[in-house]
C-alpha cells in the first residue's frame, strides 16, 4: 500500500510541474507577461522586447479609441433607424414606389 501512495504523490507532483511548464510556455509563446511568485508581472529586460511592448501598448490605445468612435457611430445609426420619423420616411418612399409602378 505504501508503494501506491508514494507513486501517487510522485505522479501528482510530476503532473502539476508539467502543467506549470506548459502554462509558462504558452504565456511566453503568446506574449503574455510572466508573473513572479507574488503574482506581479515580470517585464522583459532586453531592448527589443521593451520596444515591442511599447508598440503594442500604443496600438492597443489606438484600437480602443477607434472602438469608442465606432460605438458612438453605431449608437447614432441605431437612434436614426429606431426613430419614428425614419419609419414614416420609409412608408412615404414605399408609397412613391407603388405609384411609379402603377404609371
Amino acid at each position: 500500500m505504501e508503494f501506491f501512495t508514494e507513486t501517487a504523490i510522485i505522479a501528482g507532483v510530476a503532473i502539476m510541474t508539467g502543467g506549470w511548464v506548459v502554462t509558462t510556455w504558452l504565456r511566453i509563446k503568446n506574449g503574455y507577461p510572466l508573473e513572479n511568485s507574488w503574482g506581479k508581472a515580470v517585464y522583459p529586460k532586453n531592448d527589443e522586447a521593451v520596444e515591442r511592448v511599447k508598440l503594442l501598448t500604443s496600438e492597443n490605445a489606438e484600437l480602443r479609441a477607434e472602438l469608442g468612435s465606432m460605438k458612438d457611430r453605431l449608437a447614432n445609426v441605431e437612434r436614426i433607424v429606431t426613430d419614428e420619423g425614419y419609419g414614416l420616411t420609409q412608408q412615404i418612399e414605399n408609397l412613391r414606389d407603388k405609384q411609379q409602378e402603377m404609371n
